[in-house]
């Protein structure tokens, strides 16, 4: 599932198009591959209550959706995995709470990258950046392309995503740089038509395979 996922879409509850959960069928015939739900300010009842139709949606998509920073949220909805920063949980502890779900961790320098990667089991891929400074990392200073050629260069089997300020414009140097993954924010939460948005970015990764 992980290994074959190219086209990560981060995103609230609601988009400007409409809520997530009636967009999920659209975004996964665009070649949406996974959904992470992210509601930063949410405490645990009420992500528990948006969360649940955007479960439902991907459960009946085919679409694996992680939920950000909460494994005992995850849990709860039945969710495919967590997502979890380095200032979260540890990925051994989420790996006990969620067994075989994935486990995904943010990377922000070569020394995170390096360690994800001695990991082992405990995550099933990471993410690096932000490659580009972005809204949805406030204060988190970008780290360029030089982190996603580090991660291309280390010859790990684990699956990694680049992220951060990624859309249609700059896709195809991320690509260059060793990517064949990318996390989305903004260049499909924010576009008028997320699914057609999705789909050309979709072709960007494909073209590079």
């Amino acid at each position: 599932m992980i290994r074959t996922a190219r086209l990560y879409l981060v995103a609230r509850a609601r988009l400007g198009a409409g809520h997530l959960s009636d967009l999920i069928p659209e975004l996964a015939d665009a070649g949406v591959d996974l959904v992470q739900l992210r509601e930063k300010d949410m405490e645990a009842g009420d992500l528990l209550r948006v969360g649940e139709p955007i479960a439902l949606a991907c459960r009946a998509a085919g679409l694996p959706l992680i939920i950000n920073d909460r494994p005992d949220v995850a849990r709860a909805l039945d969710a495919d995995g967590v997502h979890l920063g380095q200032n979260d949980l540890p990925p051994q502890f989420a790996r006990g709470l969620l067994g075989d779900r994935m486990v995904g961790l943010s990377t922000h320098r070569p020394q995170e990258v390096d360690e994800a990667t001695e990991l082992g089991e405990s995550i099933d891929y990471f993410v690096v950046g932000p490659v580009h400074e972005t809204p949805t990392k406030a204060g988190r200073p970008a780290v360029g392309l030089e982190l996603v050629r580090y991660a291309a260069s280390s010859g790990t089997s684990l699956p990694w995503f680049a992220i951060g300020g990624i859309n249609e414009g700059n896709i195809a140097d991320v690509i260059e740089a060793g990517a064949r993954r990318v996390v989305v924010v903004r260049a499909i939460t924010e576009a008028p038509d997320p699914p057609s948005a999705a789909a050309a970015l979709k072709n960007h990764l494909a073209s590079s395979l």
